[in-house]
């Protein structure tokens, strides 16, 4: 029998989702009877311990005496069990510098940690993620962040909402001028945006007509890779080798900040991959881009306006492309707003949980837990036994400090 413990976040700033609702957990409970299931007391939690104690899930102060954890955000070093097997998002698998003391702790201490991140089905795409609510809450902050820019419309932050049916109220305060809106991406994060944008009954055009089309009411286009990167060589663009080799393609993302008044980015960005502009570029008299949403919030990426995360209390700053430097929010016309608050989907905790935890239970918990012919828990074990995997023995020089 495997003991599952569903873990109370310990990251501050505090994240208030959870990986298995307790509907979930008592579904759990149901379909695998092999499994016993409790639930680490929180009171940060969007679900309270009385909701999960009313679900019949036993409520404990730790979970030291379970097999397999599940949390959401990377678990603070103290507070990582030695010997166990974790599931939360590492943030690791990019060499992000600030998260290397973590990966050495999982080794260090055995730990099998596999990250959601990294599961994926057999055509390697990933079959869980929070990404559909950091769309929809990166979108709505990004009206939010224009209203407050030009003084136009004033509504509640997504977090003061009881969950999206109730921020949908606010979407007939939102008063839009004639602008033009880019999101870049094509998967859940993307779909979350246009998702807003679409509610709002807003006019999606095709990136040729956004960019040589000049309209009469607000709308917004969709940008793909091949719509904005290019092959260094000319060569025609194709998908599969823009993925396996980004470094042979440059960013043609200009021709659209000529066009765009606000930015949506959700594409995922390799580090490898060209960024979409420059610093340089961004000095320009024609780039026309104002206010920026940075849904993936890829500090120092691919956009190079996002120098650090922002949070749910304070989620814009302004960035000044002529210095590089940080500057208090909305202060002048000629800096651009940036929004890149790195946990969007926390601001509808509840929605988002649900959604994910479903998607636990449906695609994760069988392979976990029964017969797993595609190899999906495997794939996505990042370290175990004291050692990285085969697929992320990448990581070592990361983790040993030499890159």
């Amino acid at each position: 029998m495997s003991k599952i413990g569903i873990l109370k976040e310990g990251k501050i700033p505090i994240d208030r989702r959870v990986a298995i609702t307790p509907s979930q957990a008592q579904l759990i409970k149901a379909r695998f009877p092999n499994v016993e299931l409790v639930c680490q007391k929180s009171d940060i939690r969007c679900f309270s311990d009385n909701d999960y104690a009313q679900a019949g899930i036993a409520l404990v102060d730790n979970v030291a005496d379970c097999d397999i954890i599940f949390g959401v955000k990377e678990v603070p070093l103290g507070q990582l069990i030695p010997n166990k097997t974790y599931f939360f998002f590492s943030h690791t698998i990019k060499k992000q510098e600030y998260n290397r003391d973590l990966l050495n702790e999982a080794l260090d201490k055995n730990i099998r940690l596999i990250d959601y991140e990294t599961l994926t089905n057999a055509q390697h795409q990933r079959i869980i993620a929070f990404g559909r609510y950091a769309g929809i809450v990166g979108a709505y902050n990004a009206l939010w962040a224009f209203g407050k820019r030009y003084n136009l419309f004033h509504i509640r932050r997504a977090h003061e909402c009881f969950d999206l049916d109730d921020m949908k109220t606010e979407y007939s305060k939102i008063k839009l001028p004639i602008i033009k809106i880019a999101i870049t991406g094509g998967g859940r994060v993307a779909k979350g945006a246009m998702e807003v944008l679409l509610s709002m009954n807003m006019r999606k055009v095709t990136p040729e007509r956004f960019v040589n089309e000049d309209f009469q009411e607000p709308v917004f286009t969709q940008l793909n890779s091949r719509d904005y990167n290019r092959h260094k060589d000319g060569k025609d663009f194709k998908r599969s080798d823009f993925f396996e080799h980004p470094e042979n393609f440059e960013s043609d993302f200009y021709q659209y900040a000529k066009s765009t008044d606000l930015l949506i980015a959700c594409a995922y960005w390799k580090p490898e991959a060209p960024v979409l502009f420059t610093r340089k570029e961004a000095t320009h008299r024609d780039f026309k881009i104002n206010i920026i949403a940075d849904v993936t919030c890829d500090i120092e990426g691919s956009i190079p306006s996002t120098i650090r995360p922002a949070t749910i209390e304070d989620p814009v700053f302004d960035y000044d492309p002529t210095t590089g430097r940080e500057m208090p929010a909305f202060s002048d016309e000629g800096n651009i707003t940036v929004m890149s608050v790195d946990n969007l989907p926390c601001e509808l905790p509840r929605n988002a949980s649900e959604d994910f935890g479903k998607e636990l239970v449906n695609n994760i918990l069988p392979c976990l837990l029964g017969e797993d012919p595609d190899r999906i828990i495997e794939r996505a074990t990042i370290t175990n036994k004291g050692k990285l995997t085969k697929e992320y023995a990448y990581l070592q020089k990361y983790a040993d400090g030499k890159e």
